[in-house]
């Protein structure tokens, strides 16, 4: 399973699947309310937690009689994927994760070098946040394109895929779909900047995390907590990369995914 961030839908991971598509079987679902996936909170909701996501993957696995699965996981996605592996342990193989948030973090979020690069999480709280964003293909774009480009170190990434980007966060609800992630987690990240949030448990399955050395939300010096909240870690760092490791090095990507889930090399069966 291939689980998306945010600003982010199943598209996000085209380059990633057309490496990795003849050695697996790869699913790349929308969060409720990101993509093409269905929405039964099309307004304002809070009730888009990660807890809430997991629940929705683990309820897809049931649908496609998937018992067991390996995960591959960004941004939302890895908020998503740890909580699966606390919740349905039994589902979970093994967690590949591109850069990787944990409590961890705790007051670095806020730190005064840090507190402008988290303007976004604030302003997509707001009851007019979508009705401005989504006043037409214009603002979408300059709202959507600054995040693609400020947080890659390789600025002309997402360029050939930009206007899909558009197309779908002005499908009808997907922005508000996106932002409801944010009021969602709000209390969640309060309290981690605090330091009174409840610590989670310990992760027992095998983890990779390739972390993009020049992401500048999620910082690459993060990683340090990483041994406190899974038991068996390998941490490596994307030194061209910052935050879409994904999309910005797809090569780099496949081929961590392909060691660590020990995929067979199928390379000189592709034209």
């Amino acid at each position: 399973f291939l689980l998306h961030g945010w600003p982010e839908f199943w598209a996000t991971w085209q380059p990633l699947m057309a490496r990795l598509q003849d050695q697996c079987r790869l699913l790349a679902p929308d969060f409720r309310g990101f993509g093409e996936s269905e929405n039964p909170n099309p307004g304002p909701s809070d009730r888009v937690t990660a807890d809430r996501l997991a629940d929705d993957v683990a309820a897809l696995m049931e649908h496609l009689s998937v018992e067991r699965a390996c995960f591959v996981g960004h941004d939302t996605g890895a908020y998503v994927m740890q909580r699966l592996a606390l919740r349905y342990s039994d589902k979970v193989d093994r967690l590949f994760f591109f850069n990787c948030p944990t409590h961890g973090i705790g007051a670095r979020w806020r730190k005064a070098s840090h507190i402008n690069e988290i303007w976004y999480q604030s302003f997509n709280q707001m009851p007019f946040a979508a009705e401005i964003v989504g006043a037409g293909h214009q603002t979408c774009r300059a709202f959507i394109s600054y995040f693609l480009r400020h947080w890659s170190h390789r600025k002309d990434a997402f360029e050939p895929m930009l206007e899909d980007w558009v197309e779908n966060f002005m499908r009808p609800g997907n922005l508000q779909g996106g932002f409801n992630w944010y009021l969602s987690q709000n209390a969640e990240r309060l309290a981690v900047m605090a330091g009174t949030a409840t610590e989670p448990p310990v992760i027992p399955h095998p983890t990779y995390v390739l972390w993009g050395r020049h992401d500048p939300v999620l910082k690459a010096d993060w990683a340090d907590v990483l041994p406190e909240y899974f038991a068996d870690i390998d941490i490596a760092f994307a030194e061209n990369c910052g935050h879409f490791v994904h999309v910005e090095d797809p090569d780099l990507a496949a081929a961590r995914i392909a060691d660590f889930f020990h995929l067979p090399d199928t390379t000189e069966r592709r034209p």
